[in-house]
This record gives structure tokens, sequence and C-alpha cells, in this order.
């Protein structure tokens, strides 16, 4: 398959949609989360409780874009080690070999990853941000396609430890996974309840539409969407508009608004679009913004959500017409 075109990127992401709802009801909106993070060279962390498909959505999105896909289990007693990999002594040749970890894929399932200490998450620090780890003053490259979509159960759930601030950061969007609608439910259980087990996608007839050579040539067709510069005002607006909240005790860096705008160009060109509107930068501000905001103590206290927070200040900022 050749990209010349925005149409031929919004083609592939009917696609994709389409194979992942073979095996996943509803989800809409974090499927299409899912496929403007791989097209802006993102990372996404889903949140919600256990049971919504928060795995089985993530595996069939690996299997659909045909990238090279790894899975870690996070645990309380997983090591950075057990990530990344370590040399070890080989006792045959008296020397060290390098063991690559499961960090070395281009797409990494991260589940539940708020259930390893800080000390853990911390060695996706690098990888994250750069697309390199480091083993023993060695620096190893993982590649442009590099993604991580991890999962995590709410904090409120026993057994979890918060994501630090800066690993938070690396995250392009936080989509929050919320309970199906109760059609939508009743076909989750029409559809599952007769297996056995838990079913692999394949199993679903999930099947592979691109690879990396074509994801690599949709994310050069999504450079070339267009940024107007009423957009890119009304970018900086919103992003120092969080700055200016008396709810919020930090606001978004200019790296933020940065990432809005190439996520912003992806989202267009999912749309067809070669040009970047404002409704696309509205559609993404919550999911990008959420984990990167901090509620006053006031605000806590008064218990208002980020999420309300960010939705008056997108409404309060006029966007360009």
């Amino acid at each position: 398959m050749t990209f010349e075109t925005v149409e031929d990127v919004a083609a592939l992401g009917v696609a994709i949609r389409d194979e992942i709802g073979k095996a996943v009801v509803g989800q809409e909106q974090t499927v299409e989360i899912l496929l403007v993070a791989l097209f802006a060279g993102g990372h996404v962390l889903l949140e919600g409780p256990p049971g919504t498909a928060k795995t089985l959505l993530a595996r069939s999105f690996a299997r659909v874009v045909g990238l090279d896909y790894g899975r870690i289990q996070f645990t309380p007693d997983l090591m950075p080690g057990d990530i990344i990999g370590a040399n070890l002594f080989n006792f045959q040749t008296s020397s060290f070999t390098l063991t690559r970890g499961p960090i070395f894929t281009d797409l990494l399932l991260a589940d539940e990853i708020n259930r390893t200490p800080p000390k853990t998450q911390a060695a996706l620090l690098e990888a994250m941000q750069e697309r390199t780890v480091t083993i023993d003053g060695q620096s190893l490259s993982l590649g442009e396609r590099f993604m991580v979509v991890a999962t995590q159960n709410p904090i409120e759930q026993q057994g979890v430890y918060p994501l630090p601030e800066a690993q938070l950061d690396r995250f392009l969007f936080k989509q929050t996974v919320d309970y199906p609608s109760a059609a939508e439910e009743r076909r989750i259980i029409a559809a599952h309840g007769s297996a056995a087990h838990a079913m692999e996608p394949a199993e679903w007839g999930v099947a592979q539409v691109s690879d990396a050579g074509v994801i690599g040539a949709a994310v050069a067709v999504v450079g070339q969407v267009r940024l107007a510069d009423e957009v890119i005002d009304y970018i900086t607006a919103l992003i120092r508009g969080t700055r200016d909240v008396a709810d919020l005790e930090s606001g978004a860096s200019p790296r933020a608004g940065a990432m809005l705008a190439g996520a912003a160009r992806a989202r267009a060109a999912l749309d067809g679009r070669d040009f970047v509107i404002p409704d696309d930068v509205k559609a993404l501000a919550p999911a990008l913004l959420r984990h990167r905001l901090i509620l006053s103590p006031a605000a806590e206290i008064d218990g208002r959500a980020i999420e309300d927070v960010v939705s008056h200040i997108i409404d309060t900022i006029e966007a360009p017409r």
C-alpha cells in the first residue's frame, strides 16, 4: 500500500477500526485516541476498572497495526532489569552477554503499570522520551515506531502506586475507559459469555492490516498536514490558559502545546483533511491535559474534577472561526 494523501491515512484508520471492532465492543473514542497517538508518535495510558477490555483492546490494536509486539505484566516484585535487560556473565565464554528485555519491541503493552513501585516504573522514562535504553553505559535504540500502551487501575483500587509526574508527562494521552452502556454490555455478554477462556484477538477474526512500513508512510503524510497560524495561536492560548486558573496548582508545559499540535495533525489526517481545525484541538485537549494538570488543594477539598476544569478552560477561550 502506498501513501500519498490524507485520504489514504483515513482509509487505513477505517480498516483498523473495523478489525478491532470484531473483538472489542464499543470503545470507539479510545480506539480513536490510540490511532492518533500511533500517527503522532506518542504513548497512551488507559485507565479504568478491571474487566473493561483495556488489555484486549491493546492486544487487538497491536495485532491489527502489525508492529512487533511485547507485553510486560507489571507486578510489585518486578525489577528494572526485567524490563530493559542486562549484561549477564557467560561462564562458557568467560564474557558478558547482552540479554535484551521485553522493552525491545515496537509496541509495548505495559499491563497494570501502576502495580509496580516507582523505581521500576522509572525504567521506562528514557525509553518513552528518547526511544533508547542504556545498559551498563551502552545506549541502545528502540526504533522510530516504539510506542507504549499502558493500562492502569484507578488509584482507588488496592495494591496500586501513583505514577510519578515525570512518568505521566511521557504519555501523550491519558484515556479514561468507562463501563459500557447497557446495550454494549448486552452485546459483550452475548459475544463473550459462551467462551470457556479469554480468547485471543485472532480467534475473533481480527486480522493484520498494516506493518511498520505502512505506519511510517502514514506518519510522513501526517507531517504534511497544515497548521494555520490561527490554530497555533489557539493552542498557545489553551496551554497558557491552564496556568491562570485558580483551581489549578500547576498548569501545562510548552511541550504539551507542541504535542497537542502534532496530535491535532494526526486527527485531521484520520478525518481525511490536510489541515487542522479548532475542533481537532478541542477533541484531543481533555485526554492530553488531564494527567498534566494538578488541582489546587482548595479545588480538591471542593471535590472539583480535573475534567471539569479542562472543559471550563476550553469553553472560556474563544476558538478561531
